[in-house]
This record gives C-alpha cells, structure tokens and sequence, in this order.
C-alpha cells in the first residue's frame, strides 16, 4: 500500500468504526513513519492496528518520548465539525517532580502552585497532627540525612494529599502540592543513606507517584500517567513493598483497559496478582487486581471470566478489619455494583447492567462516580434504542462532568457520543450531542 492508500483506509476504518471524519492524508503517514509523530490519538493507533494487521502498537513504531507532548496534527488541519472527538493524546513524560503532573508554562504553574496549596491544604483532613513545613523543606537542604521524625512527616503529607485529592471536585487541585512534595523526595533520593532509610524513602516516593499518576490520568494525560505508574513499580521494587508494587501494576494496566486494549492489560494485571500473593493477605489488593482483571475480560467479550473475576473481587468482604489505607490502595468493594455494571455494558448485556447501575446510582457517590454510573445508563439506553433513556441519563452525566472537570467522566461521554450517530434524528439527541462535542472540545 502506498502512503496515501494507508491514510485513506484509516479514514475509513474511523468512519465505519466511530462515524467519525478525519483528513488524514500521505503527508501525516510520512511523518509517522519518519518518526516525527510517535503516538497518535487511541483511535488512530486501533486503525494503523487494524489496518497494518498488528498486534501491538509497538509492532508499528508507536511509542511514547520522553520530555515531548504531541497532538495528533491531522485533528487541528480539519474544520472544527471534523475533529476527532478523542481526547488528545499526550506522549510526555516529564521526569522531574516540579513537572510531572502540570504542562502549563512556567509562570502560570508557579501562580497555580501557590493558590492551589493554599486551597488543598484547607481542604485536606490532618490525620491527628500538623504537617511539619519546616522540617520538610530543610530535609532537602544541605547534606544532612532523613531522620525517621522526617519520614513520618512525608507520610503524613502523602495521606493528606490522597485524601484532599479523593475530597476534590477538580483532581488537578492537587496537583501543584503533589510537585512540591516529588521535588523534594526526589533531592532526597539523590543522596546517601542507610539501606532501611533509603528502602522507606523508596515506599513514600512510589507512593507518592501513584498519586501524581492518578492526577495525570484524570486529565486525560495518559502518557504522563503511565510513566508516574512505571516509576512508582521501580521505587516500590527497591522497598519491597509487595502490595504498594502490585498496585502500580494495576493503575498501569488500568490505562490499556481505560484505551480498549484489553489484551494488552491482561499479563500485567497477572503479574500484579501474583505481587499480590507475596503482600499483607489482610489487604484488599489482589481483589482489586481482580475487579480491574474483569474489566478487561468484558472487553474481550469473556461473560464467563468476566464474573468469576467480579467474584473473586467481591470477596473483600469477608475480609475482617482495615483492608485498605485510604491511600494508594482504596479498594474495599464500595464500587463493585458500579463496576459490575460497566462490565455487562461492555459485554452489551442491558438485561444484567441497568439493574446493577441502578442500584450503585442510588449510593452516595462523588461527582466524577456518578457521572460515570449515569453514562453507562445513558449507554444502556443506546443498546435498547431507547432515546428517552439517552437523553435523561446522558444529559445528568454532561452536568456532571461540567461540575466536576473530571477528564474521565468525559473520555466516559465521548464513548458514548460516538454511539449516538443512529439517534440523531430525534431532537433532543442530536442536543446532547452538540453539548457532548462542545465540552470535548473545550477540554482539548
């Protein structure tokens, strides 16, 4: 196939596929294989797959560079009534800590740092005592080595940022505070130390890492997510810290299902499984290991291991006592219903979702829950054609993602926006739609 030949198939394997337009010519495959864009949109990646006949996007020369962020060009040449609807893609993984979570120039990341570590430290509850700021900040100063007075003090913040992020509507909030906290573990990293002192230092990095992640990922910067993923496994490793590794794992695998690529989850979420099994049995990890494993197997269309997964995981209850910190692992099987019933809307069972969906809609739920149980009772309505269904459940969702500026709640909307393409006769659908593409925009 020629370049232009390749362009024009991938056009229309996105317009089969997703219904969506794109402009994608000889120009941007050359680019492609020049290597001067190396991770188009998701979307893009499924079509080259497809096809180029590849398993993997590395079978094709994807991957992410480090220190660059790059948007899919072909997007911004087309009229806005074109645009892919994707979320950008982001192949930047800065690797230092003032940078990891923020992408705005310099001046502007300042200003948001300060107003924003005002706003988290006010938000977040102190477990017991006040936050020593000037022991921590001196410990980065000089030579002097921690003490463990010290490494109480980072592991207290990390707990407070986990719990201001799990309180905020806006997840980025958090994100500047979680900088000044990485800068400063990351000059104590360089230093000497005892090798006990050094193995702590190493848990309170990688978790602290995961949270940084998890900030990305709400974004939508998947790229900067999978790199804060991959570091906090590495400075997990070096604690030996079983469970705290088998949860980077996790987050990690999380983005290959969050992208639809299932079969790229499935091995790292064995081997978080079996992370699992050298950790704290009184932990919930490798039931939660368990729920994301379902998640992935829904998307291979597997019914049967898809429950026997979801199984496993709802056997977090019979565990007695704390199962989780509160921290880097959350899990405690609050979120299985929901979860469940994302699973059989991926699997395209309406008969089994809608009642689990609705039960998890009656909890109390955050913003950013709900407006994910919403839109996959709105995508319910899709699989029964039922407009009613759509267009009260998908406009609850948009206000939703409105309040909360959850990035997953609208990556959630965009699947669903592109199912709406046989309903767009009926007026109110062809509204939501409009105010779906409109919110995607404005997040890109």
């Amino acid at each position: 196939m020629s370049r232009q030949e390749v362009a024009e198939a991938v056009n229309s394997y996105l317009w089969d596929t997703y219904g969506t337009r794109t402009s994608m010519d000889a120009n941007h495959v050359g680019k492609l294989e020049r290597g001067e864009h190396r991770w188009p949109k998701p979307m893009t990646r499924e079509a080259f797959r497809a096809v180029l006949k590849a398993s993997r996007d590395a079978d094709l020369g994807f991957y992410i560079t480090r220190g660059q962020r790059h948007t899919d060009p072909v997007v911004h040449q087309m009229p806005p009534a074109e645009r892919l609807t994707a979320d950008d893609d982001h192949a930047g993984e800065s690797l230092t800590g003032r940078e990891i979570t923020d992408t705005g120039d310099m001046n502007r990341r300042e200003l948001l740092r300060l107003l924003s570590l005002t706003g988290a430290l006010l938000a977040a509850p102190v477990p017991g005592s006040q936050i020593d700021w000037a022991r921590i900040e001196s410990s980065s100063d000089g030579n002097r080595r921690l003490d463990p007075a010290t490494l109480d003090e980072y592991e207290g913040l990390n707990a407070q940022l986990w719990a201001a992020f799990g309180a905020a509507e806006s997840k980025a909030a958090v994100s500047p505070l979680v900088n000044r906290q990485l800068t400063t573990l990351t000059t104590n990293l360089r230093r000497s130390h005892t090798t006990p002192v050094h193995r702590r230092l190493c848990g309170v990095t990688a978790n602290l890492l995961q949270l940084a992640g998890e900030v990305a990922f709400d974004g939508n910067a998947y790229g900067e997510a999978a790199h804060c993923y991959t570091l906090a496994a590495t400075a997990a490793r070096e604690a030996a810290a079983y469970d705290l590794w088998a949860c980077a794992m996790i987050r990690h695998a999380f983005i290959s299902v969050y992208e639809r690529d299932f079969r790229h989850a499935a091995p790292m979420l064995d081997v978080a499984t079996g992370l699992a099994q050298n950790g704290d049995s009184a932990l919930s990890t490798r039931h939660w290991a368990r729920a994301v494993q379902a998640q992935a197997l829904a998307g291979l269309g597997d019914l049967g291991g898809c429950r026997r997964a979801l199984d496993q995981a709802e056997e977090v209850n019979h565990l007695s006592g704390r199962v989780h910190n509160g921290g880097w692992l959350r899990f405690d099987g609050s979120r299985l219903a929901e979860e469940r019933g994302a699973c059989y809307v991926e699997l395209r069972r309406p008969d089994l979702a809608e009642p689990v969906l609705s039960g998890a809609l009656s909890q109390t739920l955050s913003t950013r829950r709900r407006g994910t149980v919403l839109t996959d009772l709105a995508l319910v309505g899709v699989q029964r054609s039922d407009v009613h269904q759509i267009v009260l459940y998908g406009s609850a969702a948009l206000d939703a993602a409105r309040q909360s500026g959850s990035g997953v709640v609208g990556s959630k909307l965009n699947q669903l926006h592109h199912r709406l393409r046989p309903f767009l006769a009926d007026t109110h659908v062809r509204h939501l739609n409009r105010q779906i593409s409109a919110l995607t925009r404005a997040g890109n």
